[in-house]
């Protein structure tokens, strides 16, 4: 409630579906009935943005939005030092003050995490999701503590708000229904309805937990700009390359 204004929030299930054009079509039918109970109610707009849609949002933080997932893994000290070029202690430290406390002091909403949305976009893209719902689908705060004797690195990203569909949008065109193929979680599920739908969204996450791994690691290892330069620079020295008009 906020004064005379009553802003409801819908809890659905979609099967497969991302399901936003599923949920809007049931509450305006709810609308619809609830007119003819309460006529005095004035309906100002089928959403009132409390969703929270493509918004960075308190709500979509605490109460989840599509699929909340937890991914977790413990990588072995022998693979930080000979695969990531750094150490367990720098790993958490830095975890510690960039994602934690770095994001804390620039007042961050679901942005504890140092990529995420990197990867969310790309994996929306190449699946045929909403880009745009990467804006609350990225919602992650990544982990990091020492275990086994403080030898091992156990590594966790918490994503409350993963929108996800298998069926119907952009999941239909030739090239995203060719890499839900190739993930195997292409339409609807023929066992539990959303089965699909939630296995992509672990993926997601796992996707996530990799790309978090690999540029803290970047960080710690202070490799970042580095590889940037050896890999993402042109060779060719373009000031010197002559175009020639057809």
């Amino acid at each position: 409630m906020a004064g005379k204004n009553l802003y409801m929030r819908f809890s659905c299930s979609t099967g497969d579906a991302m399901g936003m054009n599923m949920v809007s079509k049931g509450v305006q039918n709810v609308l619809d009935f609830l007119q003819n109970d309460f006529p005095d109610m004035e309906i100002i707009s089928i959403s009132g943005n409390f969703c929270s849609d493509k918004k960075p949002a308190a709500v979509n933080w605490i109460m989840g939005r599509g699929k909340s997932v937890v991914c977790e893994a413990v990588i072995k000290e022998e693979v930080v030092k000979k695969v990531l070029k750094t150490t367990v202690p720098a790993l958490v430290e830095l975890n510690m003050l960039k994602n934690l406390t770095g994001s804390a002091v620039a007042g961050a909403l679901g942005g504890f995490n140092a990529h995420a949305s990197n990867i969310v976009t790309a994996v929306f893209i190449a699946t045929g999701q909403d880009p745009a719902q990467n804006v609350e689908s990225s919602h992650s705060i990544t982990m990091m503590e020492a275990v086994n004797d403080g030898k091992d690195l156990h590594i966790s990203v918490t994503m409350p708000s993963i929108e996800v569909g298998t069926v119907g949008g952009g999941t239909q065109l030739a090239s995203q229904a060719a890499c839900l193929n190739l993930l195997g979680v292409k339409g609807t599920s023929l066992g539990t309805p959303g089965d699909n739908s939630r296995l992509l969204s672990t993926i997601v996450a796992g996707s996530v937990l990799a790309g978090e791994l690999s540029l803290m690691s970047a960080l710690a290892a202070g490799q970042l700009v580095k590889s940037h330069m050896k890999y993402n620079r042109s060779s060719k020295a373009m000031s010197k390359v002559m175009f020639v008009a057809a």
